[in-house]
């Protein structure tokens, strides 16, 4: 029987050194610019072996069998990323389930349970995964959020109830407002939401197959924080008279869905941006019924945070083909170039490049250029005749591969 364990490991160390301040984790990349940095020097190379288990905590989500009443479903990896406010850890767990936790002794406060699972398995391909929350406080309360397949949901942080008075007795449905009806059972969320001032935005997790003709979109969505009233939406896929509609050619953009952001995202919050990395429209293997660029598919886009209007965009694929969506959040940071300090975003993407941006204006840092690219064989597909490469950084991961590469271990090899 398999059971899934989160632990905490503490170093014990010299009172001298205890008095460091401590550092809080607000947010997944612990801070709303995702540079998942800590200041803390306690834990160093010269001390880290020394670490110790302090506590453990059991997970322990087990399968669920098919039943006459029930339907099946099975817990995935525990990919969370704990928040740390004040002593306490908020978390999520493969099914969903919403975790309040004394940081020091591992002892849960409280655990909220939405019963994803009660719905039967996911059908994005990745099953139940859950990598956070995210939590708003006005300074007199605090709200916990949790985006649970179709439904956001707030959570009083001190007693673990939901928050009646928003949305439908707690939750809004993510569905509800779309611009087509969508089969429920096939959006999802695997990533936390995000907080700016009293607005909690929100991704989903829809698959990149291709599901039926008309697959549920991928909209970017803000809601009141005390209320649930959805404020805006971004839809990913341009609808007619809107930026972008011309790359989606044949009417493409009525039918296609997805290009959503499934991976967490960043925000600038003194000036008040949010930076989405989108993802691959359906089918994300074949597109000879969406040709075109098909913006704003593998792009990454700048909003407004208070309006959901599009400030910039940049797209890293051209017609995508290979499922090279965005798969993390685009980290917010401050390069001198040519001796000028200037702030920044940089997007990794799965082709192992990096591409930097200016974040208020867009421009790249360094030049990226358009080079031309192989053409399909593939009957009815028409692949961008030109891809962007960026010229700095170098790539992370080697491009390409040669007879070199190929591991000689016989001598048919």
């Amino acid at each position: 029987m398999r059971r899934l364990i989160v632990g905490l490991a503490i170093l014990v160390i010299p009172p001298a050194l205890r008095a460091q301040a401590r550092v809080e984790w607000p947010t997944y990349g612990g801070d709303a610019g995702a540079t998942k940095y800590s200041p803390l020097t306690d834990v160093n190379r010269r001390n880290v072996r020394r670490l110790t288990m302090a506590w453990r905590w059991a997970v322990a989500e087990q399968p669920i069998r098919q039943t006459d009443s029930t339907k099946a479903a099975r817990p995935g990896n525990f990919q969370t990323t704990p928040l740390m406010i004040g002593d306490t850890l908020f978390f999520s767990t493969p099914y969903n389930r919403v975790v309040a936790m004394d940081a020091s002794t591992g002892r849960p406060y409280w655990i909220y349970d939405p019963r994803a699972y009660a719905f039967g398995q996911p059908s994005n391909g990745t099953g139940f995964v859950h990598r956070g929350v995210a939590t708003w406080s006005d300074g007199k309360e605090r709200r916990v959020f949790m985006n649970s397949r179709w439904r956001l949901i707030a959570i009083d942080a001190a007693s673990g109830k939901l928050v009646r008075t928003f949305g439908d007795t707690g939750a809004v449905d993510l569905t509800a407002q779309l611009r087509r009806p969508v089969n429920k059972l096939h959006y999802t969320n695997t990533s936390p939401p995000v907080v700016w001032g009293d607005l909690v935005i929100v991704g989903n997790g829809v698959g990149d197959r291709l599901v039926y003709h008309d697959d549920p979109p991928g909209d970017v969505q803000a809601f009141d924080v005390r209320s649930g009233k959805r404020v805006w939406d971004f839809d990913p896929i341009p609808q007619p008279g809107e930026f972008g509609n011309e790359s989606w050619e044949d009417s493409s953009w009525k039918h296609t869905g997805h290009t959503n952001v499934w991976a967490p995202f960043s925000v600038d919050s003194a000036r008040g941006l949010v930076y989405l990395p989108l993802s691959t429209p359906s089918n994300d293997w074949y597109g000879g019924a969406r040709k075109g660029d098909n913006l704003f598919a593998e792009s990454i886009v700048c909003l407004d945070a208070r309006t959901g209007a599009r400030k910039w965009h940049f797209q890293t694929v051209h017609h995508g083909l290979w499922d090279y969506d965005i798969p993390a959040p685009p980290v917010l940071g401050t390069v001198s170039v040519n001796g000028r300090l200037t702030d920044i975003v940089a997007v990794p993407t799965k082709m192992g490049f990096l591409f930097v941006f200016d974040r208020v204006r867009g421009k790249p840092i360094w030049p990226i250029v358009e080079r031309p690219v192989p053409a399909s064989d593939v009957e009815n597909e028409r692949a961008a005749k030109t891809q962007p490469y960026p010229t700095r950084p170098a790539p992370f991961a080697q491009q390409g591969f040669t007879a070199a590469d190929v591991i000689d271990l016989t001598p048919q090899l």
